[in-house]
C-alpha cells in the first residue's frame, strides 16, 4: 500500500512537472515555425527579381498570376509568422501557415528529401497549435484571461 501512494505521488508530481513545461514548449514550437516561415519570406524580398522568376518558372501555384502569388507568398510569410510567434490569434495563425505550408508543396512538385520533410515537420507542428491553442505564454491567453475568460487551450479541462 505504500509504494502504491509513493508511486502515485511521484506519479502526480512528474505531471505537474510536465504541466509546468507545457507553455514554454508551445512557445518554441510556435517561434520554430514563426522563424522558418518568416526567414523564407525575407529571403523573397531580398531578391526580388529572383522571386519573380521563381514564382514565373518553378512554383506554379493554382489560380494566382506569378506576380500576385509572389505577392501574396510572401506577405503571408512576412505578416502571419509574426501573429503566430506572439499567440496573437494563435490558431487562425496556425491555420493560415498550415493552408500556406500545403499550397507550397502543391506549388513545386520537384520538392523531395530533406525540403519536403522540413515542410512535413511544419505542418505537424502547425497543427499541434491549431488543435491544441497558442498555450499559456501567448497574447491570447492574456487577453481570454483579461476578459475573465477560460482561455480557448484550457477551457473544459479538469484542474490538476
Amino acid at each position: 500500500m505504500v509504494l502504491f501512494q509513493s508511486l502515485s505521488e511521484l506519479g502526480r508530481r512528474a505531471y505537474r512537472a510536465l504541466d509546468l513545461c507545457a507553455p514554454v514548449v508551445d512557445l518554441v514550437v510556435r517561434l520554430w515555425v514563426a522563424t522558418a516561415f518568416f526567414r523564407s519570406g525575407l529571403t523573397k524580398i531580398a531578391s526580388w527579381d529572383t522571386t519573380l522568376l521563381l514564382f514565373t518558372n518553378e512554383y506554379h501555384v493554382p489560380f494566382l498570376s506569378p506576380e500576385v502569388a509572389a505577392f501574396a507568398g510572401t506577405a503571408t510569410e512576412l505578416v502571419v509568422p509574426v501573429f503566430l510567434a506572439l499567440g496573437l490569434g494563435g490558431r487562425l495563425a496556425a491555420a493560415v501557415l498550415f493552408v500556406f505550408n500545403i499550397i507550397a508543396v502543391i506549388s513545386y512538385p520537384e520538392l523531395e528529401g530533406i525540403g519536403l520533410e522540413q515542410h512535413q515537420v511544419w505542418g505537424i507542428m502547425l497543427l499541434v497549435t491549431l488543435l491544441h491553442g497558442p498555450g499559456a505564454l501567448s497574447i491570447d491567453h492574456l487577453i481570454a484571461r483579461w476578459l475573465g475568460r477560460e482561455p480557448a487551450d484550457r477551457a473544459g479541462l479538469a484542474p490538476v
